[in-house]
């Protein structure tokens, strides 16, 4: 049995304790406030501002834990150097979190280092920087903060007008400590995909099948899989990931996105964690999930295939509104409908747009895939947050 230490206690955080559990294993939930999901869930917790280099130091030294396993962006990441020094394993590993916690860090490497296609890039640490940049780059562009999760803080500034309200909304959607945000240029893609790859310790690497989504404001509303694509395009992707995680080293399941031409694939973003879209894998679309994926691969278990059993859809169930102790209307109803299954966060509280739950649906895994989304999005939508 091995002592992990989680950081980051979210829905993807819960999921990812009950599959170490199965495995035996013993998990320590921290996060920034009590009652977290993976808290629920998991064998002890912490509550500590992960920022705070001091107090993320002494919850090591108290627990000796044997893995740690980053779930949020907003962590004292370069603190990670040390604790892999002292033996504990960093999940992927040191670098490889350090580097993926920061949109400045992963994009350098995967644009200027590894020579992947992205989106055309520069960075801002101000207003006037990010309206010089937007100028330089043209309109329409994307603002993202360096550091943020679910879409928080992104927007798409179509005018030299938007300037000011994109750069305040950045500020207030980033995680951690960095002001500084990205300036993509606008790219004329069909469809953005998730593509989870898999790193092993002894093994080699492997991929699951790709993941379509939409977001709004940023933020994951759907996902479905498989997305269908041109499978010479999906190659392309396919060794761009593998490349990218490589080069970050370690074991361990990686989110990387892609944006999808009709000829052409662009690397965009990478997670060194299960992905909110991948939670679309809970709908029995694969043998293993993304998160019993990611546990066997950090504890060195074999992973003998990945295999697409089924064809299924995620749609989220959010909040519209604040409040404490929610209470869900409509779950019943939901799964009434046959292939269909609930997820409830148990998050403590509520706010406008958070993702409280979501709704899973399967079908033939030859099935249109989507009719799979548009029943997903359907049931998804009857369900309400009160």
């Amino acid at each position: 049995m091995k002592k992990i230490l989680l950081l980051g206690s979210g829905e993807l955080g819960k999921e990812f304790v009950i599959a170490c559990q199965r495995l035996g294993q013993y998990v320590v939930a921290v996060d920034r406030y009590a009652g977290a999901p993976a808290m629920q869930v998991a064998d002890d917790f912490e509550v500590i501002n992960m920022l705070d280099g001091k107090a993320l130091d002494a919850i090591v030294k108290k627990h000796q834990p044997d893995i740690i396993v980053p779930e949020i962006e907003a962590i004292r990441t370069e603190h990670f150097y040390d604790f892999e020094a002292q033996g504990i394993q960093v999940v992927p590993s040191a670098m490889g979190a350090n580097f993926t916690m920061n949109r400045k860090a992963i994009r350098d490497l995967a644009a200027q280092e590894l020579n992947l296609k992205t989106a055309d890039y520069q960075y801002a640490t101000s207003e006037s920087q990010l309206r010089m940049a937007a100028e330089s780059i043209g309109f329409p562009c994307v603002v993202k903060p360096l550091m943020s999760s679910s879409g928080k803080g992104q927007s798409v500034l179509k005018t030299a007008d938007d300037v000011a309200d994109a750069w305040n909304y950045a500020v207030e959607g980033s995680r951690g400590d960095i002001v500084e945000v990205i300036v993509e240029a606008f790219i004329d893609f069909q469809y953005e995909i998730t593509l989870l790859t898999v790193t092993q310790k002894e093994g080699p690497t492997l991929f699951c099948a790709p993941i379509g989504h939409v977001q709004e404001r940023g933020d994951y509303r759907q996902s479905w899989q498989p997305c269908p694509m041109k499978p010479e395009l999906l190659q392309k992707a396919q060794t761009m990931a593998k490349t990218v995680t490589e080069a970050l080293g370690g074991a361990g399941i990686f989110g990387v996105e892609f944006f999808i031409g009709e000829n052409d694939v662009w690397f965009s973003e990478l997670s060194p964690r299960p992905h909110d879209t991948g939670m679309v894998t809970l709908a029995q679309t694969q043998n293993l999930n993304q998160f019993e994926l990611h546990a066997r691969a950090i504890l060195g278990l074999p992973i003998p295939q990945i295999e697409l059993l089924h064809s299924g859809a995620s749609s989220v169930v959010l909040a519209d509104k604040e409040g404490e102790a929610p209470v869900f209307k409509g779950v019943k109803a939901a799964l009434t409908n046959v292939r269909t299954n609930v997820f409830l966060f148990g998050k403590p509280t509520q706010r406008p747009y958070r993702r409280m739950g979501v709704v899973m649906v399967y079908d033939e895994v030859d099935a249109d895939i989507q009719a799979v989304v548009a029943k997903a999005k359907n049931i998804a939508a009857d369900i309400k947050v009160l």
